[in-house]
């Protein structure tokens, strides 16, 4: 179970099925990272992409704090049914696009056709393998996808200490981070 934090449905609580495999970025986490966020975005003009949405935990949080352009990409076709119906639910659907594809496959697909303004990734790496990372900040760096001054925030394991140029800093929450990263532009 998750909550939402502000916005339109603040402390909304929503259930996933007891049979999903997900963990949702805490609450803790959540609200810190969006209060990093909200001093420097206003969300109503932001474009959003939010990868390995899982089962929607930020999407549905921009989504509350009133972004109109959320595009959310997940594999698991249980988690984006999810997803489409729990915006359906909240009224949320005219903003939110789910997408149910592979992330990598996404990326190569649309490079060029959209850039964003927030890019969020809460990818299921094992902690220790840094390439699949590399990998990920690599393909939305290269392909172009960030607008100028905009953030990708990559979450993942405190235990495993990203380094790459265009990572202006690093938040720890517990056991997960977020990691800033620029596209230098």
């Amino acid at each position: 179970m998750f909550r939402i934090i502000s916005g339109k449905w603040k402390a909304k609580k929503i259930s996933a099925p007891k049979h999903f495999e997900v963990r949702p970025t805490t609450d803790f986490a959540k609200e810190a990272l969006f209060s990093i966020l909200e001093n420097k975005y206003d969300f109503e003009y932001c474009m959003v992409l939010d990868l390995f949405a899982g089962i929607g935990s930020i999407s549905l949080e921009f989504a509350s704090r009133d972004c109109q352009d959320i595009t959310s990409v997940e594999l698991n076709p249980k988690h984006t049914a999810f997803i489409n119906a729990t915006a359906a639910d909240l009224e949320m659907s005219l903003q939110m696009n789910i997408q149910r594809a592979d992330v990598y496959d996404w990326l190569k697909k649309n490079k060029g056709r959209k850039r964003y303004d927030i890019i969020f990734a809460d990818p299921p790496f094992d902690s220790t393998d840094e390439s699949k990372y590399q990998e990920l900040i690599s393909q939305v760096l290269s392909n172009k996808y960030l607008k100028e001054n905009a953030v990708f925030v990559l979450e993942h394991n405190s235990r495993l200490k990203l380094e790459h140029p265009n990572i202006s800093s690093t938040r720890k929450y517990g056991n997960i981070s977020f990691s800033f990263i620029h596209s230098g532009e």
